[in-house]
């Protein structure tokens, strides 16, 4: 019994390890992607070693572990944030476990191909719905092999996660055998039987691999004899929600000093970009009531500075307006937004370019069941939290003949976002963030791995403006072209590449077909294979 209870921790811990280093970490802030291939191997060999009694709570314990180690960073926002998503990751493998155990018990010798099938369901599953998630998904481990991950402009990142997680899945009927005592034995192992009874599996997906590593080096383009446009990129190293009013003050001086800088020695930049809520007193609200008078003061300051610049800025900032709130109470309603201002056309309020931030980040700006669960909304209020309301419109900026969409921080992890920017007109995408938070260079590695992905899916450019970091320039084809150091109060100036016929991809016109396949095709051979087995029971009562 100890041995078998070493062997299923260990089996434990091993997923946790592999899962959290194969994605951007504390020992390697790049993460090791080579390590994803194996990630679930461990993992399918413990469900099957489980009882039903303990198979849940391994479930739980796999989805705690894994995001405490991989998300150890949301700890420095809030300990309930660190909390809320392991938690939430617990109970979802909680689920996860028991239908995994079962796959090889209604499909026998074929049941670790339905395993597989089940994590690619689930990986599509578990960015759906208000507590939509994508940090450790499996495809994001590989975001500077660019070659392997052009194939998402086809099939999204789904189509990169089932590639990847198969070798598991495949290894899984290897290993098996030696895992069903209650030590592992090894002897038991033969290779050259395994690869004849496997072989037609493992060269379709050769074939598979093979086909998206081709696809990656003809699809590639080289940009360098289109149309660009230059961009400026500020990044004050400052956390914008810590300081009250002189923290404010003290970041418009940072923000301007820092522009003018960069226009001084760019003067042919296109356009300034400030990250996500660079500034965060209500510009049009105060422009308006002017009842505190340093907010409008500040406010002043800055629209008198954007009359007179050079080139429109491209700003994240609180947006306020009166109205009832989600509680029932007139009062401000309040919006986290880009706002676009250009010299002499649309300084002055009301500001009609904004964007209105769609996809809010769960328990930390929205939580829409306040008045079901009032204490938690109460909680989630107290631990320094920003209450916004979602945008509903994609809305697409326009510079001169240059279209671009603004997804705010957590939104460019989603692609779905991406593509509804690129549906409305966007021949770029133009990031705002602010992970200074985290005070994480894995953190804000693991954010940027995920958005390089945005370019590819779409094929266009993506620049990052960020408060601490990673602000960088991507090109279509998915590659880092500049990026500033990070954690240091700085400016990157930059030109990158603009299609002004966007070509939509597979991907930006039909979006997560890959993702809901996997899903039907998965709950339909699991529901055909249990009702087979009902009837073959049915059929052995009566006979």
């Amino acid at each position: 019994m100890l041995k078998k209870v070493i062997t299923d921790i260990s089996l434990l811990f091993l997923i946790i390890i592999l899962f959290s280093l194969s994605q951007p970490n504390l020992i390697s802030v790049q993460g090791i992607p080579i390590l994803a291939y194996f990630i679930y191997l461990p993992l399918f060999l413990l469900v099957r070693r489980l009882s039903w009694k303990t198979v849940w709570l391994y479930g739980f314990l796999c989805g705690v572990g894994c995001y405490c180690l991989f998300t150890y960073w949301l700890a420095s926002f809030h300990p309930m944030g660190i909390s809320v998503i392991s938690s939430l990751y617990g109970f979802q493998f909680l689920i996860l476990f028991p239908l995994l155990k079962g796959a090889p018990l209604v499909l026998k010798k074929r049941g670790w191909i339905l395993q597989w099938l089940v994590l690619c369901a689930y990986e599509y599953i578990k960015t759906k719905g208000f507590a939509g998630f994508h940090y450790g998904l499996t495809a994001y481990t590989h975001w500077r092999w660019s070659v392997l991950i052009q194939c998402t402009d086809i099939g999204g990142v789904w189509l990169l996660n089932a590639l990847i997680t198969f070798p598991s899945a495949w290894l899984t009927s290897f290993f098996a055998p030696a895992f069903q005592e209650k030590f592992p034995n090894f002897k038991k192992l033969n290779f050259l039987v395994f690869m004849k009874k496997s072989f037609i599996p493992i060269s379709i997906w050769a074939c598979f691999f093979i086909s998206a590593l081709l696809y990656g080096i003809v699809i590639q383009k080289d940009y360098s004899n289109y149309e660009t446009k230059k961009t400026a990129l500020i990044q004050t190293n400052t956390d914008p929600w810590i300081g009250g009013y002189e923290a404010y003050k003290r970041d418009l001086s940072t923000l301007i000093n820092l522009s003018n800088e960069a226009l001084a020695k760019n003067p042919d930049v296109d356009f300034v970009v400030w990250p996500e809520t660079a500034f965060v007193p209500r510009i049009e609200w105060h422009y308006k009531h002017r009842y505190n008078k340093d907010s409008y003061d500040l406010v002043r300051k800055l629209l008198e500075y954007l009359d007179n610049a050079s080139v429109p800025y491209v700003i994240g900032s609180d947006y306020g307006v009166d109205g009832y709130t989600r509680s029932g109470t007139y009062d401000v309603v309040d919006y986290n937004a880009v706002l676009l201002f250009k010299p002499g056309e649309n300084v002055i309020p009301p500001v009609p370019d904004k964007y209105l931030k769609m996809h809010l980040v769960p328990f930390t700006e929205f939580f829409p069941y306040e008045k079901y669960f009032p204490k938690i909304y109460e909680m989630l209020l107290n631990g320094d939290t920003h209450m916004w309301e979602p945008g509903t419109n994609a809305d697409v900026f326009t510079i001169n003949d240059f279209s671009f969409g603004t997804p705010i921080c957590f939104e460019d992890t989603f692609g779905y976002i991406g593509r509804r920017f690129v549906n409305n007109g966007a021949q770029a995408i133009v990031n705002l963030s602010n992970d200074a938070w985290s005070r994480s260079l894995a953190c804000q590695y693991q954010h940027l791995s995920m958005a390089v992905f945005r370019s590819v899916e779409n094929r266009v450019s993506s620049v990052r403006a960020t408060a601490s970091g990673q602000t960088c320039i991507i090109d279509p084809n998915g590659r880092i072209t500049a990026m500033a150091e990070p954690f240091t109060e700085t400016y990157l100036v930059g030109s990158f590449p603009v299609n002004s016929n966007v070509k939509k991809t597979i991907y930006t016109r039909y979006g997560d077909f890959v993702g809901i396949f996997f899903v039907y095709a998965a709950g339909l051979i699991y529901s055909v294979a249990v009702l087979l087995l009902i009837i073959e029971a049915f059929k052995k009562k009566n006979k």
